[in-house]
């Protein structure tokens, strides 16, 4: 949905987005950025960009903004989330120049990096000054989505992580709380681990249903796989033996792991194994279910914070507003869940000018408007979007919501990062659909794991090896 500019920039200004004493700030990075940028006027720079929402902001506020301030035109080319990493590398063995800045899933990096296909950033950080607003990032993306091997590839741009979101009007109503302890012997509150998640989601159930189910998620394996991936760790599994590359997901924590999530659906709604992102959406907004996991917009979305806004027509009315609470999933080590990284394209004619507008659009100032645009879908990502009192103020909650991305930023886990990701990924999406179809848990690990050492033999063992290494040795790839 594209709307104009007008609209969208009468809607940033009526919320506080656009303020010319931001932008008068001496000697920020953005305006370091602008500066430096000048030279370039008459210059057109091509964004690479998830379809959906997530372009809205460049389309209708920083590409706009960023074109009167320094004469440079912003073009959009969007792509389905599942065909970006197969474009960006055919892009970059035609190496005709069709992208300038990419939109990487982090995740993604090692791969693109040693393919060629992105830009060494760190002389540009130093040239621009950037380095000291760089710090301001939360740590979690900071030290884990930014570089391959010690080089810098990208700017993290996203605060993707999975929180839950739960009802407080139910968790703390005298009744259930009472009624809950005598039964547990502990408080009603957001599950600390997955047993409590199981023993709330079934007592709600019990209590409430079939009015009210304890909880919904979004089981299609393109989805699940994230969550899948957080809590294999958390109840403490490891991808990969480190020394061979063998594949260990069907280790004893993944059979327990398939064997729980298949008890937590029993407290779930008929169909919920085949909830997409916006099943599960309409069901929490509509008050059907005490308890999801989800991306940070639903948490602004329940809310109804931008819900008079034409981008997000599309949204029910929520029925929630007010009444949910914000918290880190069970164990506390959220899953980053995809996420972007702000990066310059090594085929682009335009490496220069590519950078400053990415430094421009990462900067404290600008990102602290962009992470606020209620109709794009760019996540809180610094300690300053955290802290803004503004930003604190949108709703009633809205400082809870953002303490606890902040407590994600630290605590989070990152996605599985490889040579080939995505077909590893592919494989456990496929394993994810085949449990849904009630085969047998022990056996589909078994042929997953299998898959995996395949793929690994087939890219070649001490490539993989290097690269999971790599992956492994950074803070938050394991639970700590």
């Amino acid at each position: 949905m594209k709307l104009s500019r007008r609209t969208l920039l009468a809607g940033a200004a009526t919320i506080g987005l656009v303020s010319s004493a931001s932008m008068a700030l001496a000697q920020s990075a953005a305006d370091i950025a602008v500066e430096a940028a000048k030279q370039f006027a008459g210059t057109e720079l091509t964004v690479f960009y998830e379809a959906g929402l997530q372009p809205l902001d460049p389309i209708n506020f920083s590409g706009p903004l960023w074109e009167e301030l320094t004469g440079i035109k912003i073009n959009i080319v969007e792509a389905p989330l599942d065909q970006m990493f197969t474009k960006i590398i055919q892009e970059t063995k035609a190496a005709t120049g069709a992208y300038d800045i990419l939109n990487v899933i982090p995740n993604q990096m090692p791969d693109l990096a040693l393919a060629g296909a992105l830009e060494p950033l760190d002389d540009y950080i130093e040239r621009y000054g950037y380095a000291d607003e760089i710090a301001g990032i939360g740590d979690v993306y900071r030290n884990n989505q930014m570089t391959v091997e010690g080089v810098t590839y990208g700017l993290a741009d996203d605060g993707d992580v999975l929180l839950m979101y739960y009802r407080k009007d139910i968790f703390e109503d005298p009744e259930m709380q009472s009624g809950f302890k005598a039964e547990f012997g502990y408080d009603l509150a957001p599950p600390a681990d997955w047993q409590q998640f199981n023993d709330i989601a079934g007592y709600i159930t019990k209590t409430m249903g079939p009015d009210v189910y304890g909880a919904g998620m979004h089981f299609q394996p393109g989805n699940f796989q994230y969550l899948f991936q957080e809590r294999f760790r958390v109840e403490g599994g490891t991808f990969f033996d480190a020394d061979t590359m063998r594949a260990t997901v069907n280790s004893e924590v993944g059979l327990k792991v398939f064997n729980d999530i298949l008890a937590d659906i029993e407290h779930m709604p008929p169909g919920v194994e085949q909830w997409g992102f916006i099943e599960m959406l309409n069901a929490f907004m509509d008050g059907q279910t005490a308890m999801t996991i989800s991306w940070p917009p639903v948490g602004r979305w329940t809310a109804g914070y931008g819900s008079d806004t034409e981008a997000l027509s599309w949204l029910p009315e929520t029925t929630v507003g007010g009444d949910v609470g914000y918290a880190l999933p069970p164990g506390g080590t959220p899953e980053l869940a995809i996420g972007f990284s702000l990066s310059v394209s090594s085929a682009s004619e335009n490496k220069e000018a590519a950078y400053l507008f990415a430094q421009w659009m990462n900067s404290e100032e600008i990102s602290l408007q962009r992470v606020q645009l209620p109709f794009a879908m760019r996540d809180p990502f610094r300690a300053s979007h955290y802290a803004d009192p503004e930003y604190r103020s949108r709703w009633d909650g809205a400082d809870e919501y953002l303490d606890a991305l902040q407590a994600g930023s630290v605590s989070g886990l990152l996605d599985l990062s490889l040579i080939q990701t995505d077909r590893y990924e592919e494989a456990l999406r496929q394993a994810i659909g085949r449990l849904w179809a009630k085969e047998d848990p022990q056996t589909i690990l078994d042929d997953l794991a299998s898959q995996w050492d395949d793929l690994t033999d087939r890219i070649g063992v001490d490539d993989q090896r290097r690269v999971y290494a790599d992956w492994a040795s950074k803070p938050n790839a394991y639970p700590n």
